[in-house]
């Protein structure tokens, strides 16, 4: 009797919905950085891992894997990896935050919602709050693309990253590598 009722149990489990969700289409996104050199020379460069999503509730969780820095650049990409990031140590750094569910509800295909959100960001160890300011747009049936509607700006010390900039400046030979780094976003999110 116990192993029916266990069975039932379980298969009631199994059958059950999941709960809906964006979910994040890591192939479609984007997170770009600017890093800046000797005063004025500027570059863009991105990460090309990235996961996660946003629940029914509005909690959103986004994970970007730090190896997978691209600058273009595989030296530069290893430096940022051992020097800077210390991936062995510290492999993603994480974006959480809660939005309101309502402002998207009745968003149609072609509309788009502003927002303010206050995320929490950890990254080497070292969580902050950040506000950041994104565009919001329904662009298929069960497609939202979350844009960032201004850089938002990193500053390394915040995160314990001052030093690994000084240390990719003292191995490049540069007189300068800004500590604070804007960053922008494109998020493509599929409902499932």
């Amino acid at each position: 009797m116990n192993r029916v009722v266990f069975l039932l149990i379980f298969l009631i489990v199994v059958a059950a919905p999941t709960e809906a969700s964006w979910v994040l289409d890591g192939k479609k996104s984007v997170v770009t950085f600017v890093s800046t050199k000797a005063t004025d020379v500027a570059e863009v460069h991105q990460f090309t891992n990235l996961s996660g999503g946003v629940d029914s509730n509005g909690n959103v969780n986004i994970m970007i894997g730090l190896a997978s820095v691209d600058t273009g650049i595989e030296l530069r990409d290893d430096r940022m990896r051992d020097l800077l990031f210390d991936t062995d140590y510290f492999g993603l750094a994480t974006v959480s935050a809660k939005i309101d569910m309502k402002k998207l509800k009745n968003l149609v295909k072609g509309e788009f919602v502003r927002m303010a959100i206050e995320s929490n960001v950890s990254l080497h160890g070292q969580s902050r709050p950040i506000p950041i300011e994104v565009v919001v747009a329904q662009s298929g049936e069960s497609r939202l693309l979350v844009t960032s509607e201004r850089p938002v700006v990193v500053n390394a010390p915040d995160f314990k990253l001052g030093e690994g900039v000084e240390a990719l400046r003292e191995i490049a030979g540069l007189p300068s590598i800004s500590l604070a780094v804007p960053v922008s976003f494109v998020l493509a999110f599929d409902w499932q």
